[in-house]
């Protein structure tokens, strides 16, 4: 496996450790996906209605902006896509980093990380609103990776 992009978004550092491990495994690069704002323990509490995510995640044009770029996007076949499960789909985070950059023709394939949410629901919100890209499969990946889980994810 060689050409791979692992790019994360992870506001907890739980996703972070996930992705390392991936890009470890596939002797991938690895991309942090930054907020601009980085987000406080206040933010993600998503039982409190005026809370950031609370806000970001009942608008679904809301666009957080990302304080980092990929530099060449073009060498990679294959881009990972990590994020928290954040109320069943993908942190709105996760929508600017791909609007912001051209997965068109890549192979992308998404992990989460969650306590109790699988990747289903992420999967198939981000397969129907960017209906050009080419979303392969997801998993859910807690704590532990194994070569075999990945080599079988992304077959």
């Amino acid at each position: 496996m060689n050409n791979i992009l692992v790019s994360y978004f992870s506001a907890s550092g739980t996703t972070k450790k996930v992705a390392e491990n991936i890009a470890m495994i596939v002797n991938g690069d690895l991309f942090s996906i930054d907020s601009v704002i980085p987000y406080t323990e206040a933010d993600l509490n998503w039982q409190d209605k005026s809370s950031r995510t609370t806000i970001e995640m009942s608008d679904k044009n809301c666009r957080p902006e990302i304080k980092n770029k990929v530099e060449d996007l073009s060498k990679y076949d294959k881009i990972i896509i990590g994020f928290p499960v954040w109320w069943y789909t993908a942190p709105r985070i996760i929508n600017t980093f791909i609007e912001e950059n051209n997965l068109e023709g890549k192979k992308i394939y998404i992990f989460v990380t969650s306590g109790g949410s699988s990747f289903a629901g992420s999967l198939k919100d981000l397969k129907d609103t960017y209906h050009n890209l080419n979303f392969v499969s997801g998993k859910t990946f807690n704590d532990i990776v194994l070569p075999k889980d990945i080599k079988e994810w992304m077959a």
